[in-house]
């Protein structure tokens, strides 16, 4: 698997008045490869996903994507680049059905109507490229499990072509099996050569298919580490270590 940095975000700073969402955080994604970002709830992990994908302005910091240099990145640019983003939220339309969903904003059209048996059909390809099972595409998604319902935002996201998926939280609020399924259709993901960056409050979830790793604690980084380099034992040790630093 490639070393080849895809993304490299240095020394990006943002604050909301007078609190301190980064600072100073650098971290790099790779080819092919699955980066984890991991840190409790206010460690600045979703306000730095944010800002990959265009939706916030950092303060400070560059972020290069292959020979380009970007001080922030809007939206189209993100896009342009091949950064899909999947939020915590997953922003699916409860009311609307799976093939609505997938193509909520971007649909088929032909002379001037949608084309609905056309997007059903990619839409049923997607699911399958990805090993999501949902077998009745026309019920409305608030009917879905979760599991379905992240493979449904993940399939939206790849619909165009991707060279980094962003994914803020992608089992949260999932039951055991459900989180494992999920974990297990990322890691086919990677097997394809698509590259991640996932967000997550779980360790040893992410220990799992993680490459890399970045701890983040109050909007900075306190451990940049290969997963080969370490265990969720150690790692839990560095991290007590490098907060008495902070400390002393």
């Amino acid at each position: 698997m490639s070393d080849k940095i895809l993304l490299s975000a240095e020394n990006i700073s943002k604050s909301f008045n007078h609190i301190k969402a980064l600072q100073k955080v650098t971290i790099k994604a790779f080819e092919g490869k699955i980066t984890a970002v991991i840190g409790d709830n206010g460690s600045g992990k979703s306000t730095f996903i944010k800002i990959l994908s265009g939706s916030l302005e950092p303060d400070e910091g560059i972020i290069k994507i292959g020979t380009n240099s970007y001080h922030r990145l809007s939206v189209a640019q993100a896009i342009n680049a091949g950064i899909r983003t999947v939020y915590q939220d997953l922003s699916l339309d409860n009311f609307k059905n799976s093939v609505e969903n997938i193509f909520l904003g971007d649909e088929i059209t032909r002379c001037g109507f949608l084309d609905r048996k056309a997007m059903r059909v990619e839409a049923a390809a997607l699911l399958e490229e990805i090993k999501v099972r949902i077998p009745d595409l026309s019920e409305p998604v608030r009917n879905l499990s979760g599991g379905q319902r992240q493979g449904l935002a993940i399939a939206r996201a790849l619909r165009r072509p991707a060279k980094l998926l962003l994914l803020d939280e992608p089992t949260a609020a999932m039951g055991i099996q459900e989180s494992a399924k999920t974990m297990e259709m990322l890691g086919m993901l990677k097997r394809k050569g698509i590259a991640q960056l996932i967000v997550s409050h779980n360790m040893e979830q992410v220990f799992d298919i993680a490459d890399h790793i970045y701890v983040m604690r109050s909007g900075e980084v306190l451990v940049d580490t290969a997963v080969s380099d370490t265990s969720p034992e150690e790692l839990r040790e560095l991290i007590l270590r490098r907060e008495d630093e902070r400390i002393f």
